[in-house]
């Protein structure tokens, strides 16, 4: 229950999220405000109401990501390319994490030629402040 913006944004459970959008789901462990991805990588997180310390689900919006090339840094969330669908408005990638795990990510389109990394790059995904979602489920 709540505006559409609300139920995209935060959904509590993960059926909300997989049946409003596009979602990335990934397993973690909560400590307090942080997020320990079994995939890669350390998040500060909110978790809602209700929810303890120990293993959950997250949830990452393909378009809260950028993706950049370089050096990795310390505790990072790290794909390979496996394709990159260009439609119009926006850009997917679509990645497999070093834990095996599909990842989608989802570039807007600028009135400018992106220049993404194509297959087989590996790339180090950056996630927006407080994008990460702490499932109840």
């Amino acid at each position: 229950v709540g505006t559409p913006r609300e139920i995209y944004e935060r959904p509590s459970e993960r059926f909300v999220a997989n049946f409003i959008g596009e979602s990335n789901f990934l397993d973690a462990t909560l400590s307090g405000d942080v997020a320990t991805l079994e995939a890669g990588g350390r998040f500060q997180v909110l978790a809602p109401p209700g929810v303890e310390d120990g293993r959950v689900s997250v949830l990452v919006r393909p378009e809260h990501v950028a993706i950049e090339t370089g050096p990795a840094r310390k505790d990072e969330l790290m794909g390979t390319i496996k394709d990159v669908v260009y439609s119009g408005d926006a850009t997917a990638a679509h990645l497999v994490l070093r834990s095996g795990e599909p990842f989608k990510v989802k570039i807007t389109n600028a009135p400018y030629e992106i220049d993404l990394p194509g297959h087989g790059d590996d790339v180090a995904l950056r996630i927006a402040p407080g994008a990460i979602t702490v499932l109840k489920d």
